[in-house]
Protein backbone atom coordinates (compact mmCIF):
# COMPACT_ATOMS: atom_id res chain seq x y z
CA UNK A 1 0.00 0.00 0.00
CA UNK A 2 1.29 3.46 -0.90
CA UNK A 3 2.47 5.65 1.96
CA UNK A 4 -0.12 8.46 2.53
CA UNK A 5 2.61 11.11 2.36
CA UNK A 6 3.91 9.71 -0.92
CA UNK A 7 0.37 9.62 -2.29
CA UNK A 8 -0.16 13.28 -1.43
CA UNK A 9 3.17 14.27 -2.98
CA UNK A 10 2.28 12.40 -6.15
CA UNK A 11 -1.16 14.03 -6.27
CA UNK A 12 0.36 17.50 -5.94
CA UNK A 13 3.02 16.77 -8.58
CA UNK A 14 0.58 15.23 -11.04
CA UNK A 15 -1.76 18.19 -10.66
CA UNK A 16 0.89 20.85 -11.30
CA UNK A 17 2.30 18.87 -14.25
CA UNK A 18 -1.11 18.75 -15.90
CA UNK A 19 -1.79 22.39 -15.08
CA UNK A 20 1.48 23.51 -16.70
CA UNK A 21 0.96 21.29 -19.76
CA UNK A 22 -2.51 22.70 -20.31
CA UNK A 23 -1.21 26.24 -19.96
CA UNK A 24 1.44 25.74 -22.65
CA UNK A 25 -0.83 23.75 -24.97
CA UNK A 26 -3.15 26.74 -25.27
CA UNK A 27 -0.49 28.49 -27.36
CA UNK A 28 0.11 25.67 -29.84
CA UNK A 29 -1.25 27.58 -32.84
CA UNK A 30 0.82 30.72 -32.30
CA UNK A 31 3.44 31.45 -35.00
CA UNK A 32 6.26 31.75 -32.43
CA UNK A 33 6.09 27.99 -31.86
CA UNK A 34 9.81 27.61 -31.23
CA UNK A 35 9.51 29.91 -28.23
CA UNK A 36 6.84 27.69 -26.66
CA UNK A 37 8.90 24.61 -27.50
CA UNK A 38 11.88 26.09 -25.66
CA UNK A 39 9.72 27.12 -22.70
CA UNK A 40 8.19 23.66 -22.49
CA UNK A 41 11.56 21.92 -22.83
CA UNK A 42 12.61 23.29 -19.46
CA UNK A 43 9.26 23.85 -17.74
CA UNK A 44 8.06 20.29 -18.37
CA UNK A 45 11.40 18.62 -17.64
CA UNK A 46 10.18 17.24 -14.33
CA UNK A 47 12.14 17.89 -11.19
CA UNK A 48 10.99 17.85 -7.57
CA UNK A 49 8.21 20.46 -8.06
CA UNK A 50 9.00 21.41 -4.49
CA UNK A 51 7.76 24.99 -4.71
CA UNK A 52 4.30 24.08 -6.03
CA UNK A 53 4.07 21.38 -3.34
CA UNK A 54 4.78 24.02 -0.70
CA UNK A 55 2.12 26.31 -2.17
CA UNK A 56 -0.47 23.54 -2.34
CA UNK A 57 0.12 22.20 1.14
CA UNK A 58 0.27 25.58 2.87
CA UNK A 59 -3.07 26.35 1.22
CA UNK A 60 -4.44 23.05 2.56
CA UNK A 61 -2.96 23.61 6.02
CA UNK A 62 -4.60 27.06 6.15
CA UNK A 63 -7.90 25.25 5.48
CA UNK A 64 -8.31 26.26 1.86
CA UNK A 65 -9.00 24.14 -1.23
CA UNK A 66 -5.41 23.47 -2.29
CA UNK A 67 -6.28 23.50 -5.99
CA UNK A 68 -7.14 27.19 -5.61
CA UNK A 69 -3.40 27.81 -5.28
CA UNK A 70 -2.60 26.23 -8.68
CA UNK A 71 -2.13 29.49 -10.67
CA UNK A 72 0.15 30.84 -7.94
CA UNK A 73 2.04 27.55 -7.65
CA UNK A 74 2.48 27.49 -11.43
CA UNK A 75 3.74 31.08 -11.42
CA UNK A 76 6.43 30.27 -8.85
CA UNK A 77 7.52 27.21 -10.84
CA UNK A 78 7.68 29.24 -14.06
CA UNK A 79 9.88 31.84 -12.37
CA UNK A 80 12.07 29.10 -10.89
CA UNK A 81 12.44 27.51 -14.34
CA UNK A 82 13.34 30.82 -15.99
CA UNK A 83 16.04 31.32 -13.34
CA UNK A 84 17.53 27.90 -14.12
CA UNK A 85 17.57 28.57 -17.87
CA UNK A 86 19.40 31.85 -17.34
CA UNK A 87 21.66 30.38 -14.64
CA UNK A 88 22.92 27.75 -17.10
CA UNK A 89 23.91 30.31 -19.76
CA UNK A 90 27.59 30.85 -20.65
CA UNK A 91 27.52 34.30 -19.05
CA UNK A 92 26.39 32.76 -15.75
CA UNK A 93 27.31 29.18 -14.71
CA UNK A 94 27.94 27.88 -18.24
CA UNK A 95 26.39 24.45 -17.61
CA UNK A 96 25.82 21.82 -20.28
CA UNK A 97 23.38 19.59 -18.39
CA UNK A 98 20.32 20.08 -16.22
CA UNK A 99 18.17 17.24 -14.85
CA UNK A 100 20.11 14.70 -16.87
CA UNK A 101 19.78 16.31 -20.29
CA UNK A 102 21.23 19.18 -22.29
CA UNK A 103 20.53 22.66 -20.97
CA UNK A 104 18.13 24.91 -22.83
CA UNK A 105 20.75 27.00 -24.63
CA UNK A 106 22.54 23.85 -25.82
CA UNK A 107 19.36 22.78 -27.60
CA UNK A 108 17.78 26.06 -28.72
CA UNK A 109 20.72 28.47 -28.73
CA UNK A 110 21.51 31.30 -26.36
CA UNK A 111 19.11 33.87 -27.84
CA UNK A 112 16.10 31.55 -27.65
CA UNK A 113 17.08 30.41 -24.16
CA UNK A 114 17.19 34.02 -22.97
CA UNK A 115 13.83 34.78 -24.58
CA UNK A 116 12.18 31.62 -23.25
CA UNK A 117 13.31 32.63 -19.76
CA UNK A 118 11.97 36.15 -20.32
CA UNK A 119 8.63 34.72 -21.46
CA UNK A 120 8.33 32.37 -18.49
CA UNK A 121 8.98 35.22 -16.08
CA UNK A 122 6.48 37.57 -17.72
CA UNK A 123 3.80 34.93 -18.26
CA UNK A 124 4.09 33.90 -14.62
CA UNK A 125 2.44 37.14 -13.51
CA UNK A 126 -0.33 36.71 -16.05
CA UNK A 127 -1.17 33.24 -14.79
CA UNK A 128 -0.88 34.28 -11.12
CA UNK A 129 -3.42 37.05 -11.74
CA UNK A 130 -5.93 34.39 -12.82
CA UNK A 131 -6.15 32.85 -9.34
CA UNK A 132 -9.76 32.65 -8.19
CA UNK A 133 -9.28 34.61 -4.99
CA UNK A 134 -10.57 38.05 -3.90
CA UNK A 135 -9.07 40.99 -5.80
CA UNK A 136 -7.25 42.40 -2.78
CA UNK A 137 -5.67 38.99 -2.16
CA UNK A 138 -4.56 38.86 -5.80
CA UNK A 139 -2.85 42.24 -5.45
CA UNK A 140 -1.13 41.04 -2.26
CA UNK A 141 -0.05 37.79 -3.94
CA UNK A 142 1.42 39.59 -6.95
CA UNK A 143 3.29 41.94 -4.63
CA UNK A 144 4.79 38.99 -2.71
CA UNK A 145 5.70 37.20 -5.93
CA UNK A 146 7.40 40.22 -7.51
CA UNK A 147 9.36 41.07 -4.36
CA UNK A 148 10.59 37.52 -3.91
CA UNK A 149 11.55 37.16 -7.58
CA UNK A 150 13.05 40.59 -8.19
CA UNK A 151 15.90 42.84 -7.15
CA UNK A 152 15.33 42.37 -3.42
CA UNK A 153 14.81 38.64 -3.79
CA UNK A 154 16.10 35.99 -6.18
CA UNK A 155 17.70 38.30 -8.76
CA UNK A 156 19.38 40.25 -5.98
CA UNK A 157 20.80 36.99 -4.65
CA UNK A 158 22.14 36.05 -8.07
CA UNK A 159 23.84 39.43 -8.32
CA UNK A 160 25.46 39.00 -4.91
CA UNK A 161 26.59 35.53 -6.00
CA UNK A 162 28.25 36.90 -9.14
CA UNK A 163 29.93 39.74 -7.25
CA UNK A 164 31.33 37.27 -4.72
CA UNK A 165 33.08 35.03 -7.23
CA UNK A 166 36.48 36.71 -7.00
CA UNK A 167 36.80 36.64 -3.20
CA UNK A 168 36.09 34.64 -0.07
CA UNK A 169 32.86 35.77 1.59
CA UNK A 170 32.04 36.10 5.26
CA UNK A 171 29.36 33.97 6.89
CA UNK A 172 26.83 36.82 6.70
CA UNK A 173 27.57 37.41 3.03
CA UNK A 174 26.94 33.74 2.20
CA UNK A 175 23.69 33.89 4.16
CA UNK A 176 22.67 37.07 2.31
CA UNK A 177 23.26 35.36 -1.05
CA UNK A 178 21.37 32.18 -0.27
CA UNK A 179 18.47 33.79 1.60
CA UNK A 180 17.74 35.62 -1.63
CA UNK A 181 18.92 33.28 -4.38
CA UNK A 182 17.29 30.09 -3.05
CA UNK A 183 15.17 31.12 -0.09
CA UNK A 184 13.12 33.88 -1.71
CA UNK A 185 11.09 31.67 -4.07
CA UNK A 186 10.52 29.07 -1.35
CA UNK A 187 9.23 31.93 0.79
CA UNK A 188 6.93 33.02 -2.04
CA UNK A 189 5.53 29.51 -2.48
CA UNK A 190 4.71 29.01 1.20
CA UNK A 191 3.23 32.47 1.73
CA UNK A 192 1.22 32.38 -1.51
CA UNK A 193 -0.36 29.11 -0.41
CA UNK A 194 -1.63 30.75 2.77
CA UNK A 195 -2.85 33.80 0.84
CA UNK A 196 -4.77 31.57 -1.58
CA UNK A 197 -6.55 29.98 1.40
CA UNK A 198 -7.42 33.34 2.94
CA UNK A 199 -5.24 32.52 5.93
CA UNK A 200 -4.48 34.78 8.86
CA UNK A 201 -1.59 37.22 9.23
CA UNK A 202 -0.17 34.90 11.90
CA UNK A 203 -0.23 31.97 9.48
CA UNK A 204 1.46 34.07 6.77
CA UNK A 205 4.20 35.05 9.23
CA UNK A 206 4.68 31.42 10.30
CA UNK A 207 4.86 30.29 6.66
CA UNK A 208 7.54 32.91 5.97
CA UNK A 209 9.59 31.86 8.99
CA UNK A 210 9.31 28.19 8.04
CA UNK A 211 10.37 29.02 4.48
CA UNK A 212 13.39 31.04 5.58
CA UNK A 213 14.75 28.19 7.67
CA UNK A 214 13.88 25.37 5.28
CA UNK A 215 15.36 27.39 2.40
CA UNK A 216 18.66 27.57 4.27
CA UNK A 217 18.57 23.86 5.07
CA UNK A 218 17.78 23.09 1.43
CA UNK A 219 20.68 25.17 0.09
CA UNK A 220 23.17 23.77 2.60
CA UNK A 221 22.13 20.26 1.59
CA UNK A 222 22.50 21.28 -2.06
CA UNK A 223 26.05 22.46 -1.39
CA UNK A 224 26.78 19.17 0.35
CA UNK A 225 25.45 17.16 -2.58
CA UNK A 226 27.84 18.97 -4.94
CA UNK A 227 30.59 17.31 -2.88
CA UNK A 228 29.11 13.95 -1.86
CA UNK A 229 26.64 13.36 -4.71
CA UNK A 230 27.23 11.82 -8.13
CA UNK A 231 26.44 13.19 -11.57
CA UNK A 232 24.09 10.26 -12.11
CA UNK A 233 22.12 11.09 -8.96
CA UNK A 234 22.05 14.84 -9.56
CA UNK A 235 21.43 14.84 -13.32
CA UNK A 236 24.17 17.44 -13.77
CA UNK A 237 27.89 17.82 -13.19
CA UNK A 238 29.03 17.81 -9.56
CA UNK A 239 32.15 19.27 -7.97
CA UNK A 240 31.50 22.53 -9.81
CA UNK A 241 31.33 24.67 -6.68
CA UNK A 242 34.85 24.08 -5.33
CA UNK A 243 35.83 27.73 -5.75
CA UNK A 244 32.43 29.22 -4.94
CA UNK A 245 31.28 30.66 -1.65
CA UNK A 246 29.26 27.63 -0.53
CA UNK A 247 28.26 26.55 2.94
CA UNK A 248 30.59 23.54 2.64
CA UNK A 249 33.51 25.83 1.96
CA UNK A 250 32.46 27.97 4.92
CA UNK A 251 31.70 25.28 7.51
CA UNK A 252 32.86 21.88 6.24
CA UNK A 253 30.62 18.83 5.71
CA UNK A 254 30.17 17.80 9.36
CA UNK A 255 29.03 21.25 10.49
CA UNK A 256 26.78 21.53 7.43
CA UNK A 257 24.99 18.33 8.35
CA UNK A 258 24.41 19.64 11.87
CA UNK A 259 23.04 22.91 10.50
CA UNK A 260 20.68 21.17 8.08
CA UNK A 261 19.17 19.19 10.93
CA UNK A 262 19.01 22.20 13.23
CA UNK A 263 17.37 24.51 10.69
CA UNK A 264 14.92 21.78 9.71
CA UNK A 265 13.77 21.21 13.28
CA UNK A 266 13.41 24.95 13.90
CA UNK A 267 11.39 25.27 10.70
CA UNK A 268 9.06 22.47 11.74
CA UNK A 269 8.42 24.32 15.00
CA UNK A 270 6.72 27.13 13.08
CA UNK A 271 4.14 24.70 11.69
CA UNK A 272 2.37 24.35 15.03
CA UNK A 273 -0.03 27.17 14.12
CA UNK A 274 -1.52 24.89 11.43
CA UNK A 275 -3.86 22.16 12.79
CA UNK A 276 -2.82 19.46 10.33
CA UNK A 277 0.87 19.85 9.51
CA UNK A 278 2.14 16.27 9.69
CA UNK A 279 2.72 16.00 5.94
CA UNK A 280 4.74 19.22 5.75
CA UNK A 281 6.81 18.22 8.77
CA UNK A 282 7.53 14.86 7.14
CA UNK A 283 8.45 16.54 3.85
CA UNK A 284 10.86 18.88 5.64
CA UNK A 285 12.50 15.89 7.33
CA UNK A 286 12.89 14.04 4.04
CA UNK A 287 14.51 17.06 2.37
CA UNK A 288 17.19 17.15 5.05
CA UNK A 289 18.43 13.70 3.97
CA UNK A 290 17.81 13.91 0.22
CA UNK A 291 20.32 12.62 -2.35
CA UNK A 292 19.00 14.61 -5.33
Amino acid sequence: MENPNEARTREYRDYIEQFLKEHLSAFGEEPQKQLFDAMGYSLLAGGKRLRPIFAFDFCRMAEGNWKTAAPLAAAVEMIHTYSLIHDDLPAMDNDDYRRGRLTNHKVYGEAMAILSGDALLTDAFSIAAQAKIPAEKTVFALSVLSECAGSRGMVGGQVLDILSEERVCSEQEVLDIQNRKTGALINAACVLGVIAAGGTDEQIAAAARFAGLIGLAFQIRDDMLDVIGTAQEMGKDVGCDDTKNTFVRLYGLKKCEELVNSYTQKAIGFLDIFPDHAYMASLAESLSARRV
